[in-house]
Order: structure tokens, then C-alpha cells, then sequence
């Protein structure tokens, strides 16, 4: 398969996935390549407190020091399209929380000038942002939250909501002055889980102007049995809903993780009892992922249901990558450049 590469109405098709969680290694990143993968969103940070997470983005900067003829990190849109050109893959760094401010409104510049792009603002858990899609009562978004929203709308640095609570979701749609984004999550009408969204959240994005990653992680799908044709189900009824200029792809894949790193990821500091997350406690372990979609190479998997189900090759190509391109590239300029 290789209509990732093909020339399409709006050039050579992007590949940009708004969200992976996997052991990035050398292999890794051929893969990616093997796929057509032009970007990626790494989470570099779940539950890490400010001295963590600059420990974490050391580790990155090394990582690109180590592969710097595969990658290239990515802080401003014009990366994305320098990483395409040179053959490479983009890595825009973001955080699954914003347990790395702690209470320190500073620390949002501070960690955007690190290459921080993308925080979201709750992880499985209620902080001092707003509240997680877990919790029973959603009070919304804080004082401090705001606060938090407004700086990183100030700084271009992208405001994540996949897996933030309901009403703290919607307060920050409302309070925020720019686009927001849900990187990896899907429709909770068609796969219902307090990780999805509803048709609120949803229409309240699309008014925003902000983009949904379609998720294939398979706790948020119908587990690996989800076939191909059901996954485009998902794609097309969303651009139904949404319009396709909102609509992308956020996998969520999550390759090579320790059980170790499972726990740590639904768990953090803040249980010392299981807590499943998406998951459940007949099906604890990582899931299996789908036969079309077991690594970044299987992309073009993707590409091809959508041109064989008779979707436009440039309506593919903006949910491929072309919306998540033009999303970043406005979201990550500070509102003076704007």
C-alpha cells in the first residue's frame, strides 16, 4: 500500500497522528517511516510534577541529539513541513496533564519555551485545572484553570481536552480565545465510554473551530475485533456531525509498554488500589490492537478504507494530516504573531 505517498489535489499527502504513548526506539521510528508518518504528538508526561517533566523533555532532547537524521522536534508549523521535506519524522512534545505547572501560572511559558506545545489540562484525575471524565461530580473549570487556559492561549501553546471532564471540557471551549483540540478521543454515541465525547463537547468544539483525533485505541473502540470498515463508520459519521475541516486521527497507540508503566500511567501516586482506566477488570492488560492497525506502518490502512469507501482524496488527505498541519500551525504562534 502507498497512497500515503501519492500525490493528491493538495500536494504529497501529510501523516500527522495527534496522539502516541509507545516506547520510542530506533525501530520505532522506522516504522513510523515505513507508514508515511510525516508527525507525531509524544507524550512526554502524565502525573510528573515540574522536576520530573524537565527530567522527561532531557531525555527527548537526547533522543533527537541520537536519531537527528530521523527526526526533528517540532515547535512552530514550519517544522512539520521542514520534517516532511527532509524525509524525517516531526515530534511535537506535549504533556497528558498539567501536573508539571504544579501551582505556578510561570511555568506555562517556561515550559512552552522548552518545546512543550500541547498540554491537556487533566489526566485520569481531578487537579487544579478542572476535573477528569472520571470523576462523579464535574465542577468546572478553576480560577487557576483559566488563568492556565489564558496563558497558554497567550503563549500558542495547545490546549488538549481528551481526557478532561465534561463541564470542565465545556468551560474551557467557552473561556478559551482560541481553538482548542481533543487529540485522541471519539464520539460517545457511537462508542459509548466516559473517555469519549458527547454530542455537546463536540458541537461546542466544532463552533470553537478546534479539532478531534479520531481514537483507535481499543478500549475506546469495540476492543480488537473493530474492523477496518467499522473504524471508516467512525471517520465518516464524525465528518457527517463535525465537518471534515475538525475531523483527524489520534491512535493513542501505545507499543512495547511494560506492565509497570500500565500502572503507573492509570495510577500515578494519587491510589495505592487498581484503578482499570478505559479498561476493566475483566480485560486489566494492555489491549490487543486491531488486525489493520498493529504499528505506525499500518497507516496506509487507513488512507486506503477511506479512497475505497469513495471519500475525495483531498477530504483524505485533511483527515490524514492536512487539518492537525493547519491546527498546529496557527495554535503554536504566540497571539502577538497572530
Amino acid at each position: 500500500m502507498t497512497l500515503i505517498k501519492e500525490e493528491t489535489a493538495t500536494g504529497t499527502m501529510m501523516v500527522i497522528d495527534g496522539l502516541e504513548l509507545s516506547n520510542w526506539d530506533r525501530d520505532f521510528l522506522l516504522e513510523l517511516q515505513k507508514g508515511g508518518v510525516t508527525c507525531v504528538h509524544a507524550c512526554c508526561g502524565l502525573w510528573e510534577n515540574a522536576r520530573e517533566t524537565l527530567s522527561k523533555v532531557s531525555e527527548w532532547y537526547r533522543f533527537f541529539r541520537e536519531h537527528d537524521d530521523l527526526v526533528l522536534p517540532v515547535k512552530r508549523g514550519e517544522d512539520i513541513r521542514k520534517a516532511q521535506d527532509e524525509g524525517k519524522i516531526g515530534i511535537i512534545l506535549g504533556t497528558q496533564n498539567t501536573s508539571a505547572l504544579e501551582d505556578e501560572l510561570g511555568l506555562v511559558e517556561v515550559f512552552e519555551q522548552l518545546g512543550i506545545k500541547i498540554m491537556q489540562l487533566t489526566y485520569n484525575n481531578q487537579n487544579l485545572i478542572g476535573s477528569s471524565c472520571y470523576e462523579e461530580n464535574d465542577a468546572g473549570l478553576s480560577r487557576y484553570g483559566k488563568l492556565v487556559v489564558e496563558e497558554m492561549n497567550r503563549v500558542g501553546m495547545v490546549i488538549d481536552l481528551s481526557h478532561v471532564g465534561e463541564q470542565t471540557s465545556l468551560d474551557a471551549i467557552r473561556h478559551s480565545e482560541r481553538p482548542v483540540a481533543i487529540t485522541h478521543a471519539n464520539p460517545d454515541w457511537i462508542y459509548p465510554s466516559r473517555r469519549n465525547k458527547s454530542h455537546e463537547v463536540l458541537q461546542a468544539l466544532k463552533d470553537n473551530g478546534g479539532v478531534l483525533g479520531l481514537c483507535a485505541y481499543p478500549h475506546l473502540i469495540n476492543g480488537p475485533e473493530t474492523s477496518i470498515d467499522e473504524f471508516v463508520d467512525l471517520i465518516v459519521e464524525t465528518i457527517d456531525f463535525m465537518g471534515v475541516e475538525h475531523v483527524a486521527i489520534g491512535t493513542d497507540l501505545t507499543l512495547n509498554m511494560s506492565d509497570d508503566f500500565l500502572h503507573w500511567m492509570r495510577m500515578g501516586r494519587w491510589t495505592h488500589d487498581m484503578d482499570y482506566g478505559a479498561g476493566s477488570k475483566s480485560n486489566p492488560s494492555w489491549p490487543t490492537w486491531p488486525s489493520w492497525f498493529k504499528g505506525p506502518a499500518d497507516f496506509p490502512n487507513i488512507s486506503d478504507a477511506l479512497l475505497d469507501r469513495g471519500v475525495s482524496r483531498e477530504d483524505v488527505a485533511s483527515v490524514m494530516g492536512g487539518n492537525w498541519y493547519r491546527f498546529f500551525d496557527e495554535s503554536f504562534r504566540r497571539q502577538k504573531e497572530m
